[in-house]
């Protein structure tokens, strides 16, 4: 096996919060991600490269041995499913919340309910443990317009502000899970690999726990 190792990176608001702390971490890339149109990247560590896919990819290319070690939100490693990760590592970032939300003022469903979301896996469990029988409708985006258009009586989405159901006349309802963004391991590599791994995971600890130490009170 290698010794090299291969890091994968979330694409959008997570890389940008990410790639600070890699610095912190003692790893740059060896060129401006944003700039190029590349995927691979070589950084100052010469065995250690970044790959740079969709947030939704990240735990497959861990799962399978393609990278060694990702980074991506608690949200699509929910949705995924663990198997094959080890996840030793909340890296405290990108900060939000799992929750459903519906049309202003309506009054829930108690015994069924259409709801739309990416994050299948997820609401078919959460309505489950509610005890709630819910018809799950997958869509990719705009998940605000579903209840507005008779789509659904519920969605089931990433907060952050609120600010946007708010402007479709909706409101957050029940927290399904916070979330952040964690360091994920694929378990052979942390078998194999364990003497790169470790101090390599070590370090972000250590970046982590220094910004928590300097936050404000």
């Amino acid at each position: 096996m290698s010794k090299q190792l291969i890091l994968a990176l979330s694409k959008g608001r997570i890389l940008d919060e990410t790639l600070p702390l890699l610095a912190e971490a003692g790893i740059t890339p060896a060129e401006d991600l944003g700039a190029s149109r590349k995927l691979l990247f070589d950084t100052n560590l010469p065995d250690v490269k970044l790959v740079v896919i969709r947030a939704t990819d990240v735990p497959t290319y861990v799962q399978l041995g393609a990278a060694d070690v990702g980074v991506a939100g608690k949200d699509v490693l929910l949705e995924h499913g663990a198997e094959g990760l080890y996840e030793p590592l909340d890296l405290e970032i990108a900060g939000c919340k799992l929750m459903t939300a519906g049309v202003s003022g309506a009054e829930p469903a108690h015994a069924r309910r259409r709801v739309a979301t990416k994050f299948v896996n997820v609401a078919k469990r959460y309505y489950a443990e509610q005890g709630i029988q819910a018809e799950v409708i997958k869509l990719y985006g705009a998940m605000e317009l579903a209840p507005l258009m008779n789509l659904a009586d519920e969605i089931v989405d990433i907060v952050d502000t609120g600010n946007t159901l708010r402007a479709n006349g909706m409101e957050p309802r029940e927290l399904i899970a916070p979330i952040t963004t964690r360091l994920v391991v694929n378990k052979a590599a942390m078998t194999m690999k364990h003497e790169r791994l470790k101090p390599l995971i070590a370090r972000l600890r250590e970046a982590v726990e220094g910004r928590r130490s300097e936050a404000p009170a």
